[in-house]
C-alpha cells in the first residue's frame, strides 16, 4: 500500500487540539486523573471533563461527561474520591464536587457564591482547604433584580491601584480569603478575614493541625508588592504567626517536610530587580532560624519559563519533598527547555531527575513515591502524560492526545543553531524550514521574537510557527539577552537597557540566518507579541531591512503604560523604578514611539480590546502613526479577548488572527502566490 502523504498544518486546526490541562496520581499509584479540554466548533466554548488512565498503561477513559468545566481534580488521601471544581450547574457559579472513584454520580459539595480558586484536602480526609473569594454585595443584589441584571454596572469605585487583571476583568471589593469545607456535609467556614489583605496558597501541615500560607500584611499592600510572607494558623482558624522570610522579597509554591519541621518554597530576596533568578529556600517551621537558599550558587532559573501558544498542563509545581525528608524535587528553565531535577537539602548536589529536549509540567507522586507521573511536551507534541518507575528508572508513556492529527501532518524540519550576540556571548535560536524544503530554493523568512521579556522560546510547539511554515516562509527565533533560561548576566543585560543589547541579539541572529543559502536576505517579515511587539516597533524604527511586520499586543510608549497596564506603577520598575515624572527623558529614550517618525516598513497592527496588560492605546499610537508618515498600515481589533489571545483566546479569533498576519506578509513577501 503506497506511503499516504502528509498534510500542512491549518489555522483550523486549532479545532482538532485537545488539551491535557492538569494532572494528579491516585496516592495507591495506580491510577492518573486528568482533565482534557476540547472545544466545540458551533458555539466557540472550551469544554473540559476528566479523564483516568492507569499507571500500569492501557486505553485512557472518560470518567466525568457534558458540555461544561471539570477542573481541578484532586483525590481523597484514601483514594476513594476525587474532589473538582465545576460549573455543571451555573456557567458563571462554578462550585466544588466530589464523585466515587468507584462508580457513581458526582455529587454537588458547596453552596459558594464567588470565586472558587484552588484547594487541598486535610491529610485525614474529613476537609479541603481552599483559596476563595466572595461575591460583592452588589453582585449578588444585582442577580437578584432583574431590572439591575439588565441595566448592568452603574459606576465601579476603587481606593486603590490595582483593581484590573488581564484576563480576569475589574477586581470586585471582596479580598481572596481561606476557607475550610467539610468533604462530608459541605459545610464552609471562613478561617481569614479582611478589607484589605489576601491569603493565598493555603497547604495542611502534615499532622493537619496547622495551615500554611502566603500573604502580604503591609498597611497598603498594592504600593508594597514585595511583602509577601509566610504564616502559619490552627487549621480550625485563630490566631497566625508569620514565619521569616525577608524584609523584602517574594515567596511562593509553598510545602511542608514529611516530618513537618521544615517548609520549602520558591521566591526572591530583594525588590524590583526582575532579572533575578527565582531560587529554592527552606525555613524551620517553629521560626527559629532564617530561610536558607538551596540554589544559591547556580544560576538556574527554578521556574518554568519555556512558552508555545498550546498550553496544556505546563505551569509550575510547587517543591515537593521525598519522603525521608532529605531531597527536594524542583523545575529548572534553561537553554530551551525545563527539567525535573532534585537536591539534597544537606550536601546541595543536585541530580536530574527528567532532563529531556521538552519542559516538564506538572508532576505528583503517588504515596510511596514509587510512581512519578509527570506532563511534558516537546516541540512536535503540546504534551502528554508520563509515569516513571522510581525504582527501575523507565519511563512509559500513559496519553497519545491528537496523535492521529499530528501523524498526518508534514510540520517541516527544525535546526537548532548556537551562536555568537553582538559582544562575543553565546545565543541559541532555531530555524524552522517549510514542509518540501528544498535547498536549492530561495525562501521568505519571518523573524518572531516572544514576549516576556523574561521568557525563552525552546523545544515546545508552537503552531504559530508551523503554520507560517506551512505557508512557505522559513521562521526564525531565538532568545536574546534580556530573558530567563542563561544566567542572570543575560536576563540583566536590557535592565533598564530596552532596545539595545536585545536588538543588537536580534539583528546577529537575522545576520546569522540570511547567509544561509536558501533564504532570501530581501523578503524578510518580523512579528512578535507583548515585549514582542515592543521589539518590532523598535525595529522597524531602527532598520529598514525588514519588508513587512506584523506588531501584536505591543508595548510603544512607556510613558502611557505607566498607570495603565494592570502591571500598574509596578511597570516603572525595569526602567530606573522611578515614575515619568521624574524619570520622563529615560522612558521616552526607550519608548519604540520616539523613533516611529524613522519607520516605512509596511506594518499590521494587531491589538486584542480587553487587553489589561498593554491596553490597546500602546498600538493605536503605533497605527496613528504610521497612517500619519504614509507607511502602509492595517489596524486589526479583536473585541472581548484579553491580553493572551494567541494562546487562549476563542478559537474562530485565533484563526482570524493568524490569516490576517499570513495575509498581511504574503502581500509584501511572496506577492505571486498571492496573486494566485
Amino acid at each position: 500500500m503506497p506511503k499516504q502523504k502528509k498534510k500542512l498544518i491549518t489555522a483550523e486546526d486549532l479545532y482538532n487540539l485537545d488539551l491535557i490541562t492538569d494532572i494528579e496520581i491516585s496516592p495507591d499509584g495506580k491510577t492518573v486523573a486528568y482533565t482534557h479540554q476540547r472545544v466545540d466548533k458551533k458555539t466557540e466554548k472550551k469544554f473540559s471533563n476528566i479523564w483516568i488512565v492507569a499507571t500500569s498503561g492501557g486505553a485512557p477513559r472518560q470518567f466525568t461527561y457534558g458540555d461544561h468545566v471539570d477542573a481541578h481534580p484532586r483525590w481523597s488521601p484514601d483514594g476513594k474520591q476525587i474532589a473538582f471544581i465545576s460549573n455543571r450547574n451555573s456557567e458563571t457559579q462554578p462550585q466544588i464536587y466530589l464523585i466515587p472513584f468507584g462508580g457513581g454520580e458526582a455529587r454537588k459539595l458547596t453552596d459558594l457564591k464567588g470565586s472558587p480558586m484552588t484547594f487541598r484536602w486535610s491529610p485525614d480526609g474529613n476537609s479541603l482547604v481552599l483559596m476563595f473569594r466572595k461575591k460583592d454585595k452588589e453582585a449578588v443584589e444585582m442577580e437578584k433584580d432583574e431590572g439591575k441584571k439588565k441595566l448592568g454596572v452603574v459606576a465601579r469605585h476603587y481606593d486603590r491601584p490595582f483593581y484590573k487583571m488581564d484576563g480576569a476583568g475589574f477586581n470586585p471589593k471582596e479580598r481572596i480569603h481561606i476557607w475550610t469545607i467539610n468533604a462530608k456535609n459541605g459545610k464552609a467556614e471562613q478561617l481569614t478575614d479582611h478589607k484589605v489583605f489576601d491569603e493565598y496558597d493555603p497547604v495542611f501541615s502534615p499532622d493537619g493541625k496547622q495551615i500554611l500560607y502566603t500573604s502580604n500584611r503591609n498597611p497598603k499592600p498594592d504600593l508594597n508588592i514585595y511583602e509577601d510572607h509566610l504564616y502559619l494558623m490552627p487549621s480550625k482558624g485563630g490566631r497566625f504567626k508569620e514565619l521569616p522570610t525577608f524584609d523584602k522579597g517574594e515567596a511562593r509554591l509553598v510545602s511542608f517536610s514529611p516530618d513537618g519541621k521544615w517548609i520549602a518554597f520558591l521566591g526572591n530576596e530583594g525588590e524590583g530587580d526582575w532579572w533575578k533568578n527565582t531560587r529554592l529556600w527552606i525555613v524551620a517551621s517553629n521560626g527559629k532560624s532564617k530561610p536558607v537558599c538551596l540554589t544559591e550558587k547556580f544560576d538556574w532559573d527554578v521556574n518554568m519559563t519555556c512558552i508555545n501558544d498550546i498550553i496544556g498542563a505546563l505551569g509550575m509545581t510547587r517543591p515537593t519533598w521525598s519522603n525521608c525528608g532529605q531531597y527536594i524535587y524542583f523545575q529548572v528553565s534553561r537553554h530551551g527547555s525545563t527539567s525535573l531535577r532534585k537536591i539534597d537539602i544537606d550536601t546541595l548536589k543536585v541530580e536530574d531527575v527528567i532532563n529531556i529536549d521538552g519542559a516538564v509540567g506538572k508532576f505528583c507522586f503517588d504515596d510511596k513515591q514509587d510512581k512519578l507521573v509527570y506532563f511534558s511536551g516537546n516541540m512536535t507534541d503540546p504534551g502528554q502524560i508520563f509515569v516513571r518507575d522510581m525504582k527501575k528508572g523507565i519511563d512509559k508513556q500513559l496519553t497519545k492526545n491528537n496523535r492521529k492529527l499530528l501523524n498526518k501532518l508534514n510540520l517541516g524540519e527544525i535546526e537548532e543553531i548556537w551562536f555568537k550576540g553582538s559582544d562575543g556571548n553565546q545565543l541559541q535560536g532555531w530555524i524552522l524550514k517549510p514542509p518540501g524544503f528544498s535547498p536549492k530554493r530561495k525562501y521568505p523568512a519571518i523573524l518572531e521574537i516572544h514576549g516576556g521579556p523574561l521568557v525563552m522560546y525552546g523545544n515546545l510547539f508552537m503552531h504559530e510557527f508551523y503554520y507560517l511554515a506551512a505557508q512557505g516562509y522559513v521562521v526564525f527565533y531565538c532568545n536574546p539577552r534580556g530573558g530567563q533560561g542563561y544566567g542572570e548576566k543575560h536576563s540583566k543585560a536590557i535592565h533598564n537597557r530596552w532596545g539595545t543589547k536585545d536588538y543588537e541579539d536580534l539583528m546577529k541572529f537575522t545576520d546569522r540566518v540570511v547567509r544561509k543559502p536558501y533564504v532570501d536576505k530581501d523578503r524578510l517579515g518580523v512579528t512578535g507579541g507583548s515585549y514582542g511587539g515592543y521589539m518590532t516597533n523598535w525595529i522597524i524604527g531602527h532598520t529598514h531591512r525588514f519588508k513587512a511586520a506584523v506588531t501584536q499586543r505591543s508595548v510603544s510608549n512607556l510613558v502611557s503604560m505607566w498607570g495603565s497596564s494592570d502591571f500598574n506603577w509596578v511597570f516603572q520598575e525595569p526602567f530606573g523604578n522611578k515614575p515619568p515624572w521624574e524619570n520622563l527623558q529615560n522612558f521616552w529614550k526607550q519608548s519604540p514611539m520616539k523613533y516611529i517618525g524613522n519607520a516605512k516598513t509596511p506594518t499590521l497592527v494587531i491589538h486584542s480590546e480587553m487587553d489589561l496588560r498593554c491596553q490597546i492605546e500602546q498600538s493605536e499610537q503605533v497605527f496613528v502613526a504610521l497612517q500619519t508618515l504614509g507607511v502602509d498600515s492595517e489596524f486589526v481589533r479583536f473585541p472581548n479577548e484579553p491580553h493572551g489571545l494567541s494562546r487562549g483566546g476563542r478559537t474562530d479569533r485565533r484563526i482570524e488572527r493568524l490569516n490576517h498576519i499570513v495575509r498581511w506578509f504574503d502581500k509584501y513577501l511572496q506577492p505571486r502566490k498571492r496573486k494566485k
